[in-house]
């Protein structure tokens, strides 16, 4: 399918969902056999080289063209003090963003991967979702189109981003919309609120799961009605990718709600996804859990904007090279294979 235009078509782009190529698959693990050195010897670099030229359809695959889309939007719920910042701040990032100044410009740039940044509606924050649905159904559809369209289909590898005062919450509604369990069990420290500031933030997110939990078996409506617009383009955008199997990294707990609500739209819809990594964020890991990833790399980030993601193309890249690199036992003359 090529577009986004329903709530219907969102749905219809979870079935049929394509699957890696099992020959690539089957290539990769004879050529990784072969490869001079020992069995084993390169870890888990192994496993992910494999998995990455299934998904590109290429027993000795190249990753050339990473690209990172950071997505932008306003929360209603943060006029709530469910963080330490006000919503101006978003708008300013962007900027940042745009002009080449933040951290996630600098690791684009170093692992050469092609950046963009996707504004939706600042202007128009989303609803309070303790009062209404976060957004009407246009409105998700906008959004989730947004990151459906922003793909590249050339592009082989993607890391998406994210920037929102109050998305934590809207985060911690979602896994808490998905899973059980409550806020306390979902809610962080988010940009830095603590003691009273938190335990308010907790109960901000349980008014909106009570009143939101006729939708609790929807992931769709769970992404409407207490996500955001960021959350829902980082959605649409793996959902594509998955569509033009090109294979995701996920970043922190904000991209892993997103991802989240694919799990459960169609168990499966994130087998072209890795975790980058596992972030400071206290229920990060509990998610990957849910989600069943193992992250990359643990370096205590909390940033978002797609850095630990972004950091983890490194490691992949490594793999590739290594496996599509490296000669054979044969084609050096080497004895042992």
């Amino acid at each position: 399918m090529s577009k986004i235009t329903s709530v219907e078509s969102i749905r219809h782009a979870f079935l049929d969902l394509p699957g890696p190529d099992a020959a690539a698959i089957e290539g990769a693990r004879a050529r990784n056999a072969q490869l001079t050195k020992p069995p084993g010897a390169l870890g888990e670099l192994e496993p992910l080289a494999i998995w990455y030229a299934g998904w590109r359809g290429d027993a000795r695959p190249r990753l050339a063209r990473p690209q990172i889309l950071v997505f932008a939007g306003n929360h209603g719920v943060a006029a709530r003090g469910v963080s330490a910042f006000p919503i101006e701040v978003t708008e300013q990032m962007v900027g940042n963003f745009r002009a080449g100044g933040a951290a996630i410009n600098q690791l684009a740039r170093t692992f050469g991967a092609e950046m963009s940044v996707h504004a939706i509606d600042l202007d128009t924050p989303t609803e309070d979702f303790t009062t209404a649905p976060a957004m009407t159904a246009e409105g998700l559809v906008t959004a989730f189109a947004t990151g459906w369209d922003a793909v590249d289909p050339e592009a082989d590898l993607l890391v998406t981003g994210e920037m929102g005062i109050g998305n934590t919450s809207a985060a911690a509604a979602i896994a808490a919309a998905l899973y059980g369990g409550g806020a306390k069990a979902w809610v962080g420290r988010g940009t830095g609120v603590e003691g009273a500031a938190l335990e308010a933030k907790i109960a901000v997110v349980d008014a909106g799961l009570r009143r939101h939990a006729a939708i609790a078996d929807d992931p769709i409506e769970i992404l409407r009605c207490l996500g955001g617009r960021e959350i829902a383009a980082m959605a649409g955008a793996m959902l594509r990718a998955r569509h033009l199997s090109i294979p995701v990294i996920l970043d922190g707990f904000i991209a892993t709600a997103a991802a989240a609500v694919l799990d459960r739209a169609a168990p499966g819809a994130l087998d072209h996804a890795l975790a980058g990594h596992v972030s400071a964020e206290g229920a990060h890991a509990a998610l990957l859990d849910r989600i069943g990833k193992t992250p990359l790399l643990s370096l205590g980030l909390r940033l978002g904007e797609g850095t630990g993601a972004a950091l983890a193309i490194g490691v992949l890249q490594g793999a590739v090279a290594c496996h599509s690199g490296m000669t054979t036992f044969a084609e050096a003359g080497v004895s042992g294979g």
